[in-house]
């Protein structure tokens, strides 16, 4: 039976990243995101190139009822879930002082890029561990956050707390979910090109070709990608509960 993976946002930035990567490893695919699936069409005929079976579900994780119907649409479309990629995830729309940021922006962001993966990782989760009762069935679980889960950006505080909050809950379920054996990962990117970075990308220029990162370059979501699938081959089985970075050096203190 071929391994399956459902990647939150995986049509675009990182979560397209991720996606190319797993369908290199023979995965079939779920993705799911908030554009209709029209507008997604030539990802997904990309992907199915590569021979597995790639499905797309609409759904925002921030929404019940849409994590609902997507966990049940996987049920129906899948005989079993082996890899869950929590990845989607927004920016604020506009950066603000946090003396000036409104309540808004940060109630979007908390339901977008926490309360959504905590609870779809509840459900999927609870699946998982009915799952273990098949031979041979060994379930992964990986949580994209962010260097801004450590690094403080007083222009953008929402977004930080919410990656925060987010390596916190891989803390949790990594935990909670070791006596199952189903191991849980917190991948941490740095600077990526995404069309999430692309308004600030001049700023980064500069910021790394000054010396922010010791390995001097933008991070790309292959390389995401590449760390992930190690991790659902069960390259780390022994390293439950790890926090990966993938930032070229940002988090290493240096004087």
């Amino acid at each position: 039976m071929k391994r399956v993976a459902l990647v939150t946002g995986g049509t675009r930035g990182i979560g397209l990243g991720v996606a190319r990567a797993l369908a290199a490893e023979g995965f079939d695919l779920a993705l799911c995101g908030r554009r209709e699936e029209g507008e997604v069409a030539g990802v997904l005929e990309e992907l199915r190139a590569k021979g597995g079976d790639v499905r797309y579900f609409r759904a925002d994780v921030a929404s019940r009822d849409d994590r609902d119907r997507l966990v049940a649409g996987l049920r129906a479309a899948f005989d079993g879930l082996h890899l869950l990629v929590n990845n989607a995830g927004i920016a604020p729309a506009a950066r603000a002082d946090l003396l000036e940021a409104g309540e808004e922006s940060f109630d979007r962001l908390i339901a977008v890029n926490l309360k959504g993966p905590y609870f779809l990782t509840q459900a999927v989760a609870r699946w998982m561990t009915e799952q273990n009762q098949k031979p041979g069935y060994r379930g992964t679980i990986v949580f994209v956050t962010s260097v801004s889960a450590e690094a403080a950006s007083p222009n953008r505080g929402e977004y930080c707390v919410s990656k925060a909050g987010l390596a916190m809950t891989a803390r949790l379920f990594a935990v909670r979910l070791a006596g199952d054996g189903i191991p849980v990962y917190e991948v941490r990117p740095g600077i990526v090109r995404t069309d999430m970075t692309a308004g600030v990308a001049e700023t980064y220029d500069k910021r790394i070709g000054e010396g922010l990162l010791p390995q001097g370059r933008w991070g790309e979501p292959e390389d995401v990608g590449r760390l992930v699938a190690a991790l659902a081959r069960g390259d780390a089985a022994y390293s439950t509960g790890a926090v990966i970075p993938v930032d070229g050096g940002f988090s290493i203190p240096r004087l």
